[in-house]
């Protein structure tokens, strides 16, 4: 299995900082953003690569453990071992059979309709590297030994829960995970509109205790951050850059949403940091995938840095005549 050098994907260094790693994330995330990319294959694999990467480092759990196979990769190789020797088992979660699970019931929701229960030491993701489901399938909420004592000594109805993250791109048209769970694979939907602490709920896919009844897995949707969208519910804030002459003048911009770009009419003297509402042009509602909220663009001017003779005897002008 290949070794995923998350820092250098985001060309930070190895004791960079959280707004540092950040930084990084948004500049990388933006420039190979499928919207900006549409139809690029590779773009949109280096998009996964990048938020890969962040989720990673962005998460102190998962970044310390990330570090110390790193550590010891490194060493291994530096004793002369191949990349195929290095034994990854001490480092994964999760090992799943190639086998093909069969139907199984979904329900989405909210987080606060959560029944309890813990992460499932058996259970995996998919959407992300081999690498990274390898190393990061079952991480998170293990149960401690004197947990996992009690509830041997009674028979109900077992239930897991497992974070997972997704891009907003994929909350927006909805996606598709894959998970592995006793040895089967199982394709999860992820509908449009989901936010983070929305569940889906995977029902009767967890084996009952000493022949008692089967449970649930829930699924709870972690969105990462978006380069370019902040989302407010089902609202959507971007920012887009103008020259001061269109802000004085009026003009056209054409502004990128997650269906499509659309040109925005720039009226004469908008001030900066004025906002224009696109209707429906935000996140569509989960249980209404039909409505949308709206995307809200705030103006940016940007004041030109160096100006030709012409225009600074122009400018001239109009400051005498105030």
């Amino acid at each position: 299995m290949e070794y995923k050098d998350y820092y250098k994907i985001l060309g930070v260094e190895r004791n960079a900082g959280d707004d540092e790693i950040k930084r990084a994330y948004r500049k990388l995330a933006k420039e190979h953003h499928p919207d900006r990319n549409p139809g690029n294959d590779q773009a949109e694999e280096k998009f996964k690569e990048i938020n890969e990467a962040y989720q990673v480092l962005s998460d102190a759990e998962k970044r310390q453990h990330y570090d110390r196979l790193g550590r010891s990769y490194s060493r291994y190789q530096q004793t002369g071992g191949s990349p195929g020797g290095f034994n990854w088992e001490d480092w994964f979660t999760y090992g799943a059979g190639p086998q093909t699970g069969g139907n199984v019931r979904v329900e989405v929701g909210n987080i606060e309709d959560i029944l309890g229960g813990e992460f499932a030491e058996r259970f995996s993701t998919g959407g992300f590297s081999d690498f990274f489901t390898s190393i990061f399938g079952g991480m998170g909420g293990m149960r401690s030994a004197g947990t996992r004592d009690r509830a041997q000594q009674r028979v109900t109805r077992p239930s897991y829960q497992h974070n997972f993250d997704i891009s907003l791109y994929e909350a927006y048209h909805g996606t598709t995970r894959r998970i592995e769970l006793d040895g089967r694979r199982i394709d999860v939907t992820i509908p449009p509109g989901a936010r983070t602490g929305t569940k889906v709920r995977v029902k009767d896919v967890l084996s009952g205790q000493q022949g008692g009844p089967t449970g649930d897995l829930y699924l709870v949707v972690q969105v990462a951050e978006d380069p370019t969208y902040e989302r407010k519910g089902n609202n959507l804030y971007t920012d887009v850059d103008i020259d001061l002459f269109t802000a004085v003048l009026g003009g056209e911009v054409t502004v990128r949403t997650l269906r499509g770009d659309v040109v925005l009419t720039i009226p004469p003297g908008t001030q900066p940091d004025h906002s224009f509402r696109l209707k429906g042009r935000g996140m569509p509602h989960l249980k209404d995938p039909e409505r949308y909220g709206d995307l809200y663009v705030r103006i940016k001017v940007e004041l030109p840095r160096k100006l030709t003779a012409q225009q600074k005897e122009l400018f001239e002008q109009l400051a005498e005549i105030e």
